[in-house]
């Protein structure tokens, strides 16, 4: 059953055309989750999902029912935000139970379901307190637990995490994970420009840019075969390497010329007609590995060297228009600056995009 529709969705503010027309099957019981640049759409979508924001046009329909016009109160949607949003001189308590007893809840159901979110979201110690004697993640918390306590048929989250440092981001998102698995009923749909988020919560990641969706798919298919050359450079950290190249043999496996003049086999078909036109070769930094011989794609002088610990990430500066290529090696690496080195990847790994930067690979 599908929880949510988007039929070709527009926004404009006057002459300033925002969203482009977007189209959008969400199912019920999902987890989607919104990715891409600031300034690309995504929090005003998920406004005009909550009907923060007025549809400039289009149709939005929520459990079969055309919603376009129907106030927020009324589509069965909890919103979680960024800013906590919480009454500063009500108990958590109190705030967890504001919107039922608005609605007209009775008093032993607001009970139940405010003393049953807590215990999911281990609150209840601080039921009695006021958002002021919290840290951040536990007004997070409570901040959930106030939409839980809604027991709607669609969960927004608008980038909830942002506020938090990275210890506390973890831990609130593996309470995110947990809420969405003991709610498989509820549609649970997520904003945020945190790519281990997007990664790691999500069933199926949207990709949006300037208002457009440039793909939509399960975490892994964006990663290993991205549409277009957007999101290859948007998705994977740190991003994909990009080096221009020439189309020069085609067939059942597909040879370029990169700047500079190697040439470069993929195992991808294309036709004749692509012969002599120029592309994109894409390697991702950590499928790169160090080669010995002469079977190789790149060879430089490493300029940096990251030792993170669980990885060591090179730079090789100057081969491509100044652009360095970056290597993302497992492990500690005994590597210094100023050596020369040589890097492969398997041609299965290899990535090729044509001038208007679509993946050749189908």
């Amino acid at each position: 059953m599908t929880g949510l529709v988007l039929k070709d969705i527009k926004k404009s503010y006057g002459s300033v055309h925002v969203l482009h027309g977007i189209d959008l099957e969400i199912n019920e019981g999902e987890f989607i989750v919104f990715v891409g640049p600031s300034g690309c759409g995504k929090s005003t979508l998920l406004r005009m999902i909550a009907g923060l924001e007025s549809i400039t046009a289009g149709d939005m329909m929520i459990a079969g029912q055309k919603v376009n016009e129907v106030p927020p109160s009324r589509r069965g949607i909890a919103m979680v935000f960024q800013s906590y949003a919480l009454y500063p001189h009500m108990t958590v308590y109190d705030n967890m139970a504001f919107g039922m007893r608005i609605a007209g809840e009775s008093k032993q159901e607001i009970d139940r379901r405010v003393r049953s979110a807590a215990a999911s979201l281990q609150l209840t110690q601080y039921l009695e307190r006021l958002p002021k004697a919290l840290s951040g993640g536990q007004r997070q918390r409570v901040a959930i637990g106030r939409a839980i306590c809604r027991n709607p048929k669609v969960f927004l989250f608008d980038e909830p995490l942002s506020n938090l440092d990275a210890a506390l981001r973890v831990a609130t998102r593996i309470e995110i994970a947990k809420l969405s698995d003991s709610m498989p009923e509820t549609t649970m749909i997520y904003v945020t420009h945190d790519q281990v988020e997007a990664m790691t919560l999500a069933d199926r990641i949207v990709v949006l840019s300037a208002g457009r969706v440039e793909q939509v798919g399960a975490p892994l298919e964006l990663y290993e075969r991205p549409a277009n050359l957007f999101v290859a450079k948007f998705i994977g950290s740190p991003a994909m390497n990009i080096i221009p190249a020439t189309v020069t043999e085609t067939g059942a496996t597909t040879t370029v010329t990169l700047t500079g003049g190697k040439s470069v086999t993929l195992d991808m078909p294309t036709g004749a007609s692509e012969k002599g036109k120029t592309a994109s070769f894409g390697v991702r930094p950590e499928d790169l590995r160090v080669a010995t011989g002469e079977d190789y794609l790149f060879e430089g002088e490493v300029s940096i060297v990251e030792a993170l610990g669980e990885v060591t990430q090179l730079y090789l500066e100057g081969l491509v228009d100044g652009e360095p290529i970056i290597v993302k090696i497992p492990g500690i690496a005994d590597i210094h600056r100023g050596q020369k080195m040589r890097f492969a990847a398997d041609r299965q790994k290899l990535h090729l995009f044509d001038a208007a930067g679509h993946s050749y690979r189908k």
